[in-house]
């Protein structure tokens, strides 16, 4: 706020007088400095105590319904308080304590802003994530993304590695601990009750938040943070672009970037992730990784690690079994969903991209089968393999995310991914045709239905699985194979095959994805290890390798790529021939038009006659498509996502055209 570097001044006795005669008293007006622009005009019915540093008030602030109110101080009780220029301080019913005020804040109507003693401002707090009774806890602080948050809740295999990590946060703690808060500059703080502890940065809002404590809003201007009505919060961090809204209650916290919690929604011992989005419901010791979204009453949230996943209403989970307490967690890997009333019996994992529906108390791991469905069927749970790659569903979520990217900071703390379809997700695939295969061999090709992690896979299940993941493992092959020939520049297959040889280091071997971020486990062990033996000191550094990490994403999917296609297709590409590579992109047209086709005719679906049940009333069945196509905009062929479903089919086929040209001319 750079009040520090402004030069102050005693008051001279004419304004002592005349703060005297407008209601003012101090303890000691020797200890009141103000900047040579002061006027003590607009200071009234004020108390002054401890050492107070006032600017200029020359500002006058144009209110809702047009009302304008000049800056100033008017009935309130300063105790060791800076204020900037430009500030508005008014009926604060106790008193502001230990705090540096920044020019041009508004404060109206609050009950009492205080620092008490030396303060970390919710830094430092430990969040027992994922495992209620301990052992995962995770130190919040101002810079902390998805990918550190993992590193500490899911490495503790590592144990040197977390304490470097801890310790590392626990400087940046001593370092921001202070015995005087801040309160940024453009501020709003109105109709509030009871602030403690806590930092606010600038241009946030505060307007009827009932209790805040021991925590940081990290709000600016690119990004400003909003508290509301009746919110109530307890050692948290706030980043910046969120917004905590209508009775939200939350304790160990921590909030990350352009989050929205509102309508009642109850959290704590949790971590949300950029952009999640919490509504009436609960969380209880959650790791929301990025676009974590749950948005009705009955859903509970408990132990669980989640990202890019929609909680339909109803979802619930269990850690506790009423033996040895609430210890159980699970993993419901990213793009995962649950349905209405769906429950799942912890400790379990669920594959990426998998829906849930029913009831499920087996403890399975379908991990290695992603885009399945698990559905209960008279307490039996079923799995179809590979069945949510031909949904429009996914497809409409993984165009929606990068468009719902509200994060304006422009410093983005967490590293995200939002591909579908990656080294991360194709690897399951792979290793889910060997499942499959494996079932149909031991069992027999012709069985009704297969056993697999206390489930059952129907013969037809287990058949479209095996085409499914076949598909999606061609197009994804092909897109890198594709782009690698498309950024080639190479007029002759001698300069193509010298073109596909890997520069990157890491790429090859299995990945992780460390809550938004995929990486292969290579790289992500070689920055875990510089942490473990100090190459890595400081936390900023830590943050800025997962950084590079990331934006080296499509050198190693490459990396990993070329060794796939030797092993998947037995095609060397640094020797590779024109009919070779000329059958590959064949292969790749025909799975990306294949599964287009399949997305398009479960788009059909929401078409259909039954689809326009309950569509106009008191009609009869023209009428019923009628008003089918006045609230829905359009029919089927018009439809927004199915044209554009259409469009894809014509633009990669247009370029799988060229690329076919593009090689038969070598």
């Amino acid at each position: 706020m750079n009040n520090t570097m402004m030069n102050y001044r005693k008051l001279t006795a004419v304004e002592i007088e005349t703060l005297k005669a407008q209601r003012c008293d101090a303890s000691d007006w020797n200890e009141i400095e103000v900047t040579d622009a002061f006027s003590p005009e607009y200071v009234h019915y004020v108390r002054f105590s401890g050492s107070i540093r006032m600017g200029a008030f020359g500002k006058e602030f144009c209110l809702a319904g047009g009302i304008r109110k000049h800056s100033g101080i008017r009935y309130a009780t300063l105790h060791n308080v800076t204020v900037g220029d430009d500030c508005c301080i008014e009926n604060v019913k106790n008193y502001i304590a230990n705090y540096a005020i920044g020019s041009g804040t508004f404060i109206e109507n609050v009950d009492i802003i205080l620092t008490d003693g030396v303060s970390s401002f919710g830094n430092g707090v430990e969040v027992s994530v994922l495992s209620e009774t301990g052992g995962r806890e995770v130190m919040i602080f101002d810079r902390l993304t998805a990918q550190t948050a993992y590193a500490m809740a899911l490495y503790r295999h590592r144990p040197e590695m977390v304490a470097r990590l801890r310790g590392m946060i626990s400087e940046y703690v001593d370092k921001v601990s202070s015995s005087t808060g801040t309160i940024g500059r453009n501020v709003v703080i109105v109709d509030s009750g009871y602030i403690k502890n806590v930092r606010i940065g600038d241009c946030c809002k505060i307007e009827g938040a009932s209790r805040l404590k021991n925590g940081s809003i990290n709000s600016n201007a690119s990004a400003p943070v909003h508290v509301g009505v009746g919110v109530i919060g307890d050692d948290f961090i706030i980043s910046s672009g969120s917004s905590v809204e209508d009775g939200v209650t939350f304790s160990r916290c921590f909030i990350g970037q352009a989050c929205r919690l509102g309508h009642n929604y109850s959290a704590s011992d949790s971590l949300f992730f950029g952009n999640c989005q919490g509504e009436n419901g609960e969380a209880c010791a959650i790791f929301a990784g990025p676009f974590t979204v749950t948005h009705h009453k009955s859903t509970l949230l408990i132990a669980g690690m989640f990202s890019f996943m929609n909680a339909g209403s109803g979802s619930n989970q269990s850690n506790h079994m009423y033996k040895l307490g609430p210890i159980h967690q699970g993993i419901m890997e990213r793009g995962a969903k649950t349905a209405s009333d769906s429950y799942i019996l912890w400790p379990a994992k669920v594959g990426a991209f998998s829906l849930v529906m029913g009831r499920h108390v087996s403890h399975q791991d379908t991990s290695d089968l992603p885009f399945s469905y698990l559905i209960e069927q008279q307490n039996t749970s079923f799995i179809m393999p590979g069945a949510n790659l031909k949904s429009v569903g996914t497809i409409r979520d993984a165009r929606k995310w990068p468009v719902r990217d509200k994060r304006t900071d422009p410093e983005r703390l967490d590293q995200i991914n939002f591909n579908l379809l990656s080294p991360y997700t194709i690897q399951k695939m792979l290793n889910g045709v060997e499942i499959l295969k494996n079932l149909q061999q031991v069992s027999g090709v012709n069985s009704d239905a297969y056993t697999y992690q206390s489930g059952k896979i129907k013969n037809s299940s287990l058949k479209n699985g095996l085409k499914y993941y076949g598909m999606a493992i061609d197009k994804f092959l092909g897109n890198s194979l594709i782009t690698r020939i498309q950024n080639s520049g190479a007029s002759s297959i001698e300069e193509l095959r010298a073109a596909f040889i890997p520069k990157s280091e890491y790429g090859e071997g299995n990945w992780v994805d460390l809550s938004g971020m995929i990486a292969p486990k290579k790289a992500v062990s070689a920055l875990l290890n510089d942490i473990q033996t100090g190459v890595l000191d400081d936390i900023n550094k830590v943050n800025d390798r997962f950084a590079s990490i990331h934006a080296s994403y499509y050198d190693y999917e490459w990396k990993w790529a070329y060794r796939v296609i030797k092993e998947y297709y037995g095609t060397d590409l640094s020797s590779v021939g024109k009919d070779t590579l000329i059958a590959l992109v064949e292969r790749w047209k025909k799975s990306v038009v294949g599964l287009d086709n399949l997305i398009y005719e479960d788009a059909r679906k929401e078409f259909s006659l039954s689809a326009m049940t309950s569509f106009g009333a008191d009609g009869d069945e023209n009428v019923r498509k009628e008003d089918f196509m006045q609230v829905r905009g359009s029919f089927f062929e018009a439809d927004p996502f199915v044209t554009s479903v259409k469009d894809h089919i014509r633009i990669k086929t247009e370029l799988g055209d060229n690329i076919l040209s593009l090689l038969k001319s070598f």
